[in-house]
């Protein structure tokens, strides 16, 4: 079986996703086990938007989506039509992928602006917005921070706590701001419609709370409609033209970077596809797109 699951942050497991996998042959020879879940089922919902986009409905797979962070608690269980297959990876393979110096050029530059955050019942990635302090980050990895306060570890080892300035639960993004710190490396960020597949990506976070890891992979697939519950009772998230991809994400990479082969932000990853009980990497990582992600987060500072 190969379920989804959004990248939980650290000591829970957040809300479960589904996405819409892309026409392909019946994966008849996948388990019908679905695993226990400890929030209501709520089928994935997506609009047909090009040969990416794919359906979540009733069918012969199940399929697990959960957040990126490391969080406590469960999957939610999608079923995937019996026609449709879930990979989607084409292209040969991007020259980036094998020339490690300039993949090593691009991590060192990019860890510096990307944070661990610990929300005390989650812990999960952010990356800096700007000098004076704003961090991005999925929604539910803040959502449920006592105080509306979170801790931020930059890397290098300082701390400082920061503030929730807002956040937007129908898309899962977050924005907080770290209290007395200024010149922060800011992230760059790129234009992620000109993402393609088969383009070279690292993905760059604090899985199971190991800050600054980088793991190296290509976009595997564009337009993924992910639809789920959000941390919050009662309250859904829906994320739009997702970009997929087979570079490693684990519990604790939410609201991390995904970059690309100039170090330019390109998606917040966000959820993972999860195999039975697993909440491990498999090769199926989603991550929102950079300009839907800078968009809201820019609404947000300004409201």
């Amino acid at each position: 079986m190969t379920p989804i699951e959004p990248v939980p942050d650290g000591p829970e497991a957040g809300p479960a996703h589904s996405a819409t996998p892309s026409p392909g042959p019946p994966i008849g020879s996948l388990p019908r086990w679905i695993p226990d879940q400890p929030y209501p089922s709520v089928p994935m919902a997506a609009t047909p938007r090009g040969r990416w986009r794919t359906r979540i409905v009733t069918g012969l797979a199940a399929i697990v989506l959960a957040f990126c962070a490391g969080v406590t608690g469960g999957y939610l269980a999608h079923r995937l039509d019996g026609t449709n297959s879930i990979i989607a990876s084409v292209g040969a393979p991007a020259a980036g992928v094998v020339d490690r110096d300039s993949l090593a050029r691009v991590a060192a530059a990019v860890q510096q602006s990307v944070v661990s955050i610990d929300a005390g019942t989650a812990e999960g990635s952010g990356v800096i917005l700007s000098t004076n302090g704003y961090v991005l980050t999925n929604n539910h990895v803040v959502s449920m921070a006592r105080g509306r306060t979170v801790q931020l570890t930059f890397a290098g080892g300082r701390t400082a706590t920061a503030g929730i300035v807002g956040t937007d639960t129908a898309h899962d993004v977050a924005v907080v701001r770290a209290n007395g710190v200024s010149g922060l490396p800011a992230a760059t960020f790129g234009d992620s419609q000109k993402v393609q597949v088969g383009d070279a990506v690292l993905a760059i976070g604090s899985p199971l709370g190991l800050q600054g890891t980088v793991t190296a992979g290509i976009v595997s697939a564009l337009h993924r409609d992910l639809r789920g519950p959000a941390r919050s009772a009662g309250t859904f998230f829906s994320i739009t033209d997702a970009i997929q991809t087979d570079a490693a994400i684990n519990p604790g990479n939410s609201g991390g970077a995904l970059v690309d082969r100039a170090g330019r932000v390109v998606g917040i990853n966000t959820a993972i596809a999860t195999a039975g009980q697993s909440e491990g990497n498999i090769g199926v990582g989603f991550a929102i797109p950079s300009n839907t992600a800078k968009q809201i987060a820019d609404r947000i500072m300004t409201s």
